[in-house]
């Protein structure tokens, strides 16, 4: 039955991409970040609906005539330069050229798609839309959790859906920390009571489902987001309030083998996962070193004969660091690269918050910028400790900062214009009083929009007795 309604809801959508593109960017949205044809058991779950989504797309953008440009921003620039630097890298690899090229077509497929994404967030409207395709996506695992681990009493760890990039518990916990900011902003946005408290409760189980996740990364990332969060907040007793609450709260619920876990930080030199990792991390430095230009290649530190290389018998998996994981596989100069497109999103994010603050009619701007900065921090943190360097989702979240500042910058630019000719209305009007000042009773009319010379006056009676 799940399956039969997935593709009775696929079938109908398919047709609105052509006929509505944007809405295709939704839905393509939608099956990246949730991947819902993986909660399915029937062929839909093989199927390659991501596809045929972008297919779709494509295809509605030629007929309806969209995009009419592509949007030219510090992000989009940098996601072009990106995708000739991986193809670059990839024509290298050191390791298996069959599994270098399968991820190189995906990234390839990711940006591509975010290229799209981008020119088409022409208005708020659209922005918002997306946002919420991006909350529901993850925001659903995060609720479900919630819930599975009050029946469960947290014993258990909460898992993503399987054959996907948040399958794992940690990748989980961090997606659902990146989105917990955005839940934020639309509940700050949201006009209608029950949906500002729908997303409030939201927030407290996806909050709970990343604690019980039993990832220690995400828990530092969870410590960062909360300053973060705190410090961007225009109501700090109330938010730290709140936050300690909540937090106090989550942490009493846990049981104490979670608790042991966690402090297992601490002692992160005897703990056998954290040391590999920091093994994994070297490995991965040392292929970027002996590779400066092009790193090992997409899958290289996976490669036993690559790791050989610079480290016999080390161990050849899942580096588990964004920042490893992109610097040993695609070197030097693509990894500046890959830091520069996070620094654009942070340099939008602040002015997005600086041309809207004190501008009511800009507070939506004003609430996305302050809280795709916790986003940020949360994922630079967790994903210290993951394998995450190219999620689309985040990629997609710098794409909706900058494109939100192009939107509201263009807002504010028409409202200086504005100002700027009522204010030369007004200058002209001081220095021609005449001219500013209604007509006499009986006066000739003025052509419009013509400044008269000479202002007539009335004809003066003349006396009787000279009549």
């Amino acid at each position: 039955m799940r399956d039969a309604v997935f593709l009775a809801t696929m079938m109908l959508l398919l047709p609105l991409a052509v006929a509505r593109p944007f809405v295709g960017i939704l839905l393509w949205s939608w099956i990246s970040f949730m991947n819902p044809h993986r909660l399915v058991y029937g062929p839909a779950g093989s199927m390659p609906w991501a596809m045929m989504v972008f297919a779709a797309t494509l295809l509605g953008c030629l007929l309806n005539g969209e995009p009419k440009r592509l949007a030219l921003n510090a992000v989009t620039g940098l996601i072009v330069t990106l995708m000739l630097l991986f193809t670059f890298t990839t024509m290298s690899a050191l390791g298996n050229p069959s599994a270098a090229w399968a991820k190189w077509q995906f990234v390839e497929k990711v940006l591509l798609g975010l290229l799209l994404t981008a020119s088409l967030l022409t208005e708020r409207r659209r922005v918002h839309a997306l946002i919420w395709v991006m909350v529901i996506s993850i925001g659903y695992y995060g609720v479900r959790g919630g819930i599975f681990s009050i029946l469960t009493g947290g014993s258990y760890r909460v898992w993503g859906p399987e054959q996907t990039m948040i399958n794992d518990n940690n990748h989980l916990a961090t997606a659902m920390l990146v989105t917990l900011p955005l839940m934020n902003y639309l509940r700050q946005q949201s006009r209608n009571a029950p949906v500002r408290i729908g997303l409030a409760v939201a927030m407290c189980l996806t909050l709970l489902s990343t604690i019980t996740s039993y990832s220690r990364g995400a828990l530092l990332g969870l410590g960062a987001a909360t300053v973060m969060l705190w410090w961007r907040s225009s109501r700090k007793v109330a938010t730290g309030a709140v936050l300690a609450v909540v937090l106090s709260g989550a942490l009493a619920f846990m049981p104490a083998q979670w608790t042991e876990r966690m402090q297992s930080i601490g002692s992160y030199d005897a703990d056998a996962s954290a040391s590999e990792r920091l093994v994994l991390w070297g490995i991965s430095f040392k292929l970027a070193v002996a590779n400066p230009l092009t790193g090992s290649g997409f899958t290289g530190p996976y490669n036993r004969s690559v790791v050989d290389t610079v480290a016999p018998g080390g161990p050849a998996r899942a580096v588990h660091s964004i920042w490893f994981e992109l610097l040993g596989e695609n070197g030097f100069p693509t990894f500046a690269v890959w830091v520069m497109l996070t620094l654009a999103g942070v340099f939008y994010s602040f002015r997005l918050v600086s041309i809207s603050r004190g501008k009511p009619d800009l507070a939506w701007a004003y609430d996305l910028g302050r809280m795709a900065q916790v986003s940020i921090v949360a994922y630079l943190v967790g994903g210290t400790f993951l394998s995450l360097s190219y999620w689309d989702f985040y990629w997609t979240l710098l794409v909706v900062i900058a494109g939100a500042y192009s939107i509201a910058r263009r807002e504010v630019l028409v409202e200086e214009r504005a100002a700027s000719n009522g204010w030369r209305q007004r200058a002209f009007a001081r220095s021609n009083p005449a001219v500013a000042a209604p007509a006499p009773e009986g006066a000739t009319a003025v052509a419009a929009g013509a400044a008269p010379s000479v202002i007539p006056r009335p004809l003066a009676k003349r006396p009787a007795a000279a009549q």
